[in-house]
């Protein structure tokens, strides 16, 4: 039987508590949002580090959320509304 070939079932995402990352991890997991999502700040962009602090103050204020989706093996920030609507569909 060739395992390789069967399709596995799909895993629902998981929300990462900021508690388990430690500083690097959750700053390279933020810098990487930030480098991939181009996420708009109004008229003038804003510096990296100041991206990082906005993001960073969500996630601690909850307003936003580290995923793990396990079929991807990828990580991504979602706001707290968003994380809502993909647990129902999942």
């Amino acid at each position: 039987m060739n395992y390789e070939n069967e399709k596995q079932p799909e895993q629902p995402p998981v929300e990462i508590p900021l508690e388990v990352l430690n500083e690097e991890v959750l700053k390279a997991i933020i810098e990487n949002f930030i480098q991939r999502e181009g996420t708009d700040y109004g008229r003038e962009e804003a510096a990296l580090e100041t991206k990082y602090k906005q993001i960073l103050k969500q996630l601690q204020k909850g307003d936003a959320k580290i995923i793990f989706d396990p079929n991807t093996e990828s990580t991504v920030i979602l706001t707290a509304t968003q994380w809502k609507r993909l647990q129902k569909t999942t």
